[in-house]
């Protein structure tokens, strides 16, 4: 089951969308983890987007440790990857 690693302090916006960026990780059955990042839009008649696999850890406290480090220039290029897959 996914969990909430962290709600990122910084918003990020498309040409007309302003998103809540959530960081999401879950332990696969071999024991490592799968991160994720999901743009929440502030107008809930808007999809929720979601990236395909960001990362793969061998922890829940490496997957937090590279929540933690993820920079405002790095969501930009998330939510670019994300466009177009809405849950």
């Amino acid at each position: 089951m996914a969990e909430l690693i962290r709600e990122h302090s910084t918003l990020v916006k498309d040409d007309d969308t302003i998103y809540i960026v959530r960081i999401y990780a879950e332990k696969r059955t071999d024991n490592t983890w799968e991160g994720w990042l999901e743009f929440h839009p502030t107008d809930k008649s808007k999809p929720v987007l979601r990236t395909g696999e960001e990362t793969s850890q061998p922890s829940r406290v490496t997957i937090e440790y590279w929540a933690y480090g993820l920079e405002p220039i790095y969501l930009e290029g998330a939510l670019a990857r994300a466009q177009g897959r809405s849950l």
